[in-house]
């Protein structure tokens, strides 16, 4: 069902009907400029000028049952008593954007009269329904400028993406396939809190039942596979037995993954009874067609991949699973280099990725089969939610993607290198004192506008790490944090 935001625009009836039909027909054009615009990722639909407390209540009912709504823009373009709103307001259970605009750009300073104030008031409507908003407590988010203005539609699409990644987290299912590795804590966390709180549903199911669906993979479907592969990327192997594995191993992950209406997965190289490799390729490739995956059991990752694929909808640069694993301390030239065993995406790549085989070195099993390639640059962000006890923790990292300083040949994994925002210091000295983790998901079209605005419609907590952030500041808002969200 495709994503769609109703616009619901606020008046009343004491100018006339001949003003309410000049407001209709103002909101009508602004939605067909909407629709019009690029920027402007999902479809808005005008859902009519609402004047009585019945009327917003029954719009508001409307969107909560209708699956294909993601999200509701409201705009005073009159004064709307705000008191009218309460109980359609308390009902709504859609992601919520209040917009502050008019339709007219400039003043007609030669012909302003009583009669052009009382129609075109969003100042005024807007501030009296700000007042309820606010005194509801409503989580929502408030975008000023002039509608046709690039920069104002912007900011709506990218709260758009927020809001289909709301919706996409609250049907979200997350298949586990074993545990997460032994003794490590960030992979643990609360799957009741994170249903309550998030809508995820994460279940545990044994890595026999995937053994079981392996061992009924044909030859036929393996060879389509592999044809798959070699058609999406360059083969540098003669262990071509260890490619086929892979494709049997994703073959029966992806029936797996459908059969239940599963967004992500995670696995773990501590627990891979029956099964001769630690899936990689099979992994990798997954997650180029948009699945969540988490190493080591890390399901929470493997969830926000999901929901950052949601968000991500229609956009090219990419995004994936990475982790944080060792670093360039150069002085004035210092730097991270991201990477994985085995399980970062493809969408991330610079250039067209290889497939080779190489021993593990961990897990007991055969070499697997991996796609090796260098991350592309640019801006990004690493985004984490950690489990802080009663409640989660998401944090979004400003960094910038570079090129390696020199060629690694004997790095068989996977890679991205960044610079951490603001500097290697204070950023690095940031995410630990925030609690992030070791795993995050990287992504190059997405901003911490973006993850900030899901975390507030979802009610968790959201700390940014980015150019002007200082550790001072840092602890204040981390100190604040467990008394607001305790």
């Amino acid at each position: 069902m495709a994503n769609k935001f109703w616009f619901v625009v606020g008046s009343q009836h004491l100018y006339g009907p001949e003003v309410l039909k000049e407001v209709a027909a103002h909101a009508r054009t602004m939605a067909d400029g909407f629709n019009a615009d690029g920027s402007i990722p999902f479809e808005v639909v005008f859902k009519g000028v609402v004047t009585t407390p019945d009327e917003i209540k029954e719009v508001c009912v409307a969107a909560n049952a209708d699956g294909g709504c993601a999200g509701v823009i409201t705009w005073m373009h009159t004064f709307s008593p705000s008191k009218m709103w309460i109980g359609g307001l308390t009902l709504l259970n859609k992601p919520y954007l209040h917009i502050n605009t008019q339709f007219n750009r400039n003043l007609p300073f030669d012909t302003i009269d009583m009669d052009f104030m009382n129609t075109n008031q969003s100042a005024h409507g807007d501030r009296e329904h700000g007042f309820i908003t606010a005194r509801l407590r409503m989580k929502r988010k408030v975008i000023c400028g002039y509608w046709e203005d690039a920069a104002f539609r912007s900011r709506i699409g990218g709260w758009m993406r927020s809001a289909v990644g709301a919706m996409a987290s609250r049907n979200l299912k997350v298949l586990r396939l074993g545990d997460n590795m032994r003794y490590v804590a960030v992979t643990e966390g609360d799957k009741v809190q994170a249903e309550k709180d998030l809508g995820w549903s994460v279940n545990t199911y044994g890595v026999g039942a995937l053994v079981e669906l392996v061992n009924q993979v044909t030859d036929a479907q393996v060879d389509a596979k592999v044809a798959e592969y070699t058609s999406r990327y360059e083969v540098k192997t003669d262990n071509m037995a260890a490619v086929k594995y892979q494709a049997k191993l994703e073959i029966a992950l992806e029936q797996m993954l459908k059969s239940g209406g599963f967004s992500a997965y995670t696995d773990s190289f501590e627990d891979l009874y029956g099964l001769e490799q630690l899936p990689g390729l099979a992994s990798q490739n997954l997650m180029g067609k948009g699945y969540g995956f988490g190493a080591e059991g890390d399901w929470k990752q493997a969830a926000l991949q999901a929901v950052i694929g949601a968000m991500s909808e229609g956009l090219t640069k990419g995004y994936s699973f990475i982790e944080d694993y060792t670093y360039h301390f150069e002085s004035g030239n210092e730097a991270v280099l991201g990477a994985h065993m085995l399980e970062i995406s493809p969408a991330i790549a610079k250039e067209k990725p290889v497939i080779e085989v190489h021993p593990l070195g961990i897990g007991g099993k055969a070499d697997p089969a991996r796609l090796v390639f260098e991350g592309k640059e640019g801006d990004a962000i690493l985004v984490t939610l950690v489990d802080m006890g009663g409640r989660f923790r998401m944090i979004a990292h400003d960094v910038k993607a570079i090129s390696p300083m020199r060629k690694m040949p004997k790095l068989p994994v996977a890679s991205v290198m960044w610079r951490p925002m603001p500097d290697m210091v204070t950023g690095n000295e940031a995410w630990i004192r925030s609690g992030g983790t070791h795993h995050s998901v990287i992504s190059y079209d997405l901003t911490a506008e973006h993850m900030a605005d899901f975390a507030e419609i979802m009610g968790i907590e959201f700390v940014h790490i980015g150019k002007n952030t200082t550790i001072e500041d840092l602890k204040m808002k981390l100190a604040l944090g467990d008394i607001i969200w305790r």
